[in-house]
């Protein structure tokens, strides 16, 4: 648990497909329309005439206007788009079960949008993956749904000093993230106090809302809290620094190392 605490809300831009008209159809119907002229006889119309006496001489028919086909110009065909990037093939600790695939892609979201961010942090999803291991056995083998969001939230212990290692910890947000009213209690599957998410609350997921039940918005928030203060965790003293600011003890940090080394 984390003496983790606000932040900033992102939006997404929609995209717009645009049709394209055949050209097949178009120099089919341009086809059907000449040859229509071509066979219908002018003829046909002068036939359907009586004579003006009997006697006469018939007049003859009107020679009909020669009729030419006009040339069917063939269009280049549309620029066929360039198929896109294959995507990352997950990991073996995905493929074995050892990190749900719902949880690997938020760590691996957060990893990359900091690295284009911060890319002075050099965090790794693994890293983050190691909190998430340690912290709710990552939410509890991927109770999310497909956002995301825990099925169930995840709530620690009272803060009230009842918990033999924990210490007294009044109520920071009125329970607003932990429903209770006097003493906090850490939130989410990261394991984050209200005081700290509120600090360093990010919406992960795109949703506009900062959640720390969120497997996105949980794994971004603890990148970030991972890197503040300029840390550069390609480091190992540094990589230390961050993860005892999580947790003040170096078994915690030996755990979390020891997993993300796994991963």
């Amino acid at each position: 648990m984390g003496k983790h605490s606000a932040p900033k809300r992102k939006s997404r831009s929609p995209f717009a497909l645009v049709a394209l008209v055949p050209i097949g159809l178009v120099a089919a119907a341009a086809t059907a329309e000449a040859g229509h002229q071509l066979t219908e006889s002018p003829t046909s119309q002068v036939a359907d005439r009586a004579p003006a006496t009997t006697d006469a001489s018939p007049e003859p028919a009107p020679a009909a206007a020669p009729v030419t086909a006009q040339p069917v110009v063939a269009a280049p065909a549309p620029a066929v788009p360039a198929p896109s990037a294959a995507p990352e093939a997950v990991p073996a600790s995905v493929a074995t079960g050892a990190i749900p695939k719902i949880n690997w892609e938020a760590y691996h979201a957060a990893g990359s949008k900091l690295a284009q961010e911060l890319p002075g942090c050099g965090i790794s999803w693994q890293l983050i993956a190691g909190i998430g291991r340690v912290e709710s056995t990552h939410a509890n083998n991927g109770k999310a749904d497909g956002t995301g969001e825990l099925e169930i939230p995840i709530l620690g212990p009272v803060l009230d000093g009842s918990l033999a290692g924990n210490n007294v910890i009044h109520d920071t947000d009125g329970g607003a993230l932990d429903g209770d009213p006097n003493f906090d209690r850490a939130v989410g599957p990261m394991q984050f106090l209200p005081s700290t998410w509120k600090h360093y609350a990010e919406d992960g997921n795109g949703d506009g809302v900062a959640d720390p039940q969120n497997l996105f918005d949980a794994a971004l928030t603890t990148g970030r809290y991972l890197c503040d203060g300029n840390l550069d965790l390609r480091d190992p003293a540094q990589q230390v620094t961050a993860v005892l600011r999580y947790n003040n003890s170096m078994e915690y940090v030996s755990n979390v190392r020891g997993w993300a080394q796994g991963y």
